[in-house]
């Protein structure tokens, strides 16, 4: 599979050095889901498969790496909650701290997604600024161009 970062960079801009990760937590799977599920609608899929084969490296890591990044983590997050046993699906629960609960888990993630899509507008505002360098990019394409739900409410533009 072919991403716009690695796995191991996924580990280095989404998580905490003290969350000590293995390496193998994030899968070439998981980058994969964050940017067709978030990124490659809004760049087009011209402009993303241009990004995926090379071109452009400094943008990827200035604008888009953050972003995809923390995307993933987004997409990993329900699997990290989880562990599946010979037993079944088991819910971690360390005896020295005390779980998080649910209502905090999910203002967690949405504050994770919305710090990423920020980065993702940052990316795509580039992108529209420098047209000449990027004509694969189509804004009447970008959904993030027509609709948005900042606030809880649904804004069509």
């Amino acid at each position: 599979m072919n991403t716009l970062i690695s796995t191991t960079e996924v580990l280095r801009r989404a998580f905490r050095p003290e969350e000590r990760l293995p390496a193998d937590t994030v899968r070439e799977a998981d980058v994969v889901v964050a940017e067709w599920r978030f990124v490659r609608p809004v760049l087009g899929d011209a402009l993303h498969d241009r990004l995926l084969a090379g071109d452009d490296a400094a943008f990827v890591q200035t604008y888009l790496a953050d972003a995809v990044a923390l995307l993933t983590r987004v997409v990993l997050l329900p699997r990290l909650v989880h562990f599946i046993s010979p037993m079944g699906p088991l819910l971690p629960k360390p005896q020295d701290s005390s779980s998080v609960e649910t209502a905090e888990a999910l203002q967690t993630e949405r504050r994770i997604k919305r710090e990423a899509m920020t980065l993702l507008r940052r990316a795509v505002a580039y992108v529209e600024a420098h047209a000449a360098e990027f004509p694969e990019y189509d804004p009447q394409k970008n959904p993030l161009n027509h609709c948005m739900t900042d606030g809880g409410f649904v804004q069509i533009f």
